[in-house]
């Protein structure tokens, strides 16, 4: 992990950015290839739940939710 790039996690809400790498097993990569977040995938932290909560994000049109385990291997470069 260089300077420029943080855990999806770390993001601030309201804030776009990259994704640059993921970081899992291939159950975790299979799902996050089903919930379209890949390698240059443009999100966006839409609210944070307190208490290590989830994570609500876009991406496109479409928002979710994942967990923030989920999140922190996921590796954002901000835009």
């Amino acid at each position: 992990m260089n300077n420029k790039t943080i855990p999806l996690a770390n993001l601030p809400v309201k804030t776009k950015a990259k994704i640059v790498s993921i970081h899992g097993g291939r159950h975790f990569n299979h799902r996050m290839c089903i919930m379209n977040l890949r390698e240059g995938t443009i999100v966006e932290i839409i609210s944070k739940q307190p208490l290590m909560g989830p994570l609500t994000i876009s991406s496109g049109n479409c928002k979710m939710t994942i967990g923030r385990g989920m999140a922190h291997k996921i590796l954002v470069e901000i835009i």
